[in-house]
């Protein structure tokens, strides 16, 4: 009896001092990590946006009556900051870096919100509808890549519809009910981040080593820069695009 008693309490001990070595290891590993911050800019002032016809669909119009939609294909802040910018690691081997966020794709006031919507290859995200019209979301994606398309109708009240897609490309997205809705599904690997109305973004839950950080806009094109993560440090990357 009181050898299975010295066992159970071995079995204990072993038990205790894995889990603090495995809660000590996600520790040093969080603490190691670092990220990489900057701003990407507008070279010169950003190019008119067409304002867009809603008068085909009451409530779309009335939803914008007092603030007239325009086409969002270059968004930048007064300080000439560019927004719906992806930033991400170029060639990551690393492990899948899943946002602890919900990723959220909504269409409100007949617009898709966000424009730009980044994610992981097989990070779930999910799309919704906040708007008392019917919308449809179609997203375009390359069948080359392995990534199957999808049109899946929402009328008003529909619950959200969970999706994912397996490999990593810059999907376009179009509403067939409304012409004027467009959007993209950036799939990357590992961490990224998309700019803000300001330009600036931060990538975190990046491993020390040296990268390639790449920005990518819609209509800009693609920019790379090489930066050097120091473990729980922040390196710094900017970029400056022109308009195309």
């Amino acid at each position: 009896m009181r050898n299975r008693h010295n066992l159970a309490v071995v079995l204990s001990a072993v038990v205790l001092v894995g889990c603090a070595a495995l809660i000590l290891s996600q520790g040093v590993n969080a603490a190691g990590e670092g990220k990489i911050t900057g701003t990407v800019k507008l070279d010169g002032p950003a190019p008119h946006m067409k304002g867009i016809d809603m008068s085909k669909d009451p409530y779309c119009s009335k939803a914008h009556a007092s603030d007239p939609a325009h086409y969002e294909t270059y968004v930048a802040g007064a300080n000439g900051g560019l927004a719906n910018v992806v930033l991400y690691i170029d060639g990551w081997t690393g492990a899948a870096q899943a946002s602890n966020a919900v990723l959220v794709f909504d269409q409100r006031n007949c617009m898709y919100t966000p424009h730009v919507l980044a994610m992981d290859t097989g990070e779930s995200f999910k799309v919704q509808t906040s708007d008392q019209t019917a919308h449809n979301i179609h997203p375009n994606p390359n069948p080359m890549t392995g990534n199957i398309p999808w049109n899946q109708s929402q009328p008003p009240g529909s619950p959200p519809v969970e999706k994912s897609w397996k490999a990593t490309e810059f999907i376009p997205v179009k509403c067939n009910i409304h012409p004027w809705m467009n959007g993209w599904f950036a799939v990357v690997k590992g961490p990224y981040a998309t700019s803000d109305e300001n330009g600036n973004f931060t990538i975190n839950n990046v491993p020390p080593g040296n990268y390639t950080v790449t920005a990518w806009h819609e209509a800009a094109g693609t920019q790379t820069q090489k930066v050097t993560v120091a473990a729980g440090a922040a390196a710094s990357a900017n970029f400056t695009f022109k308009a195309k």
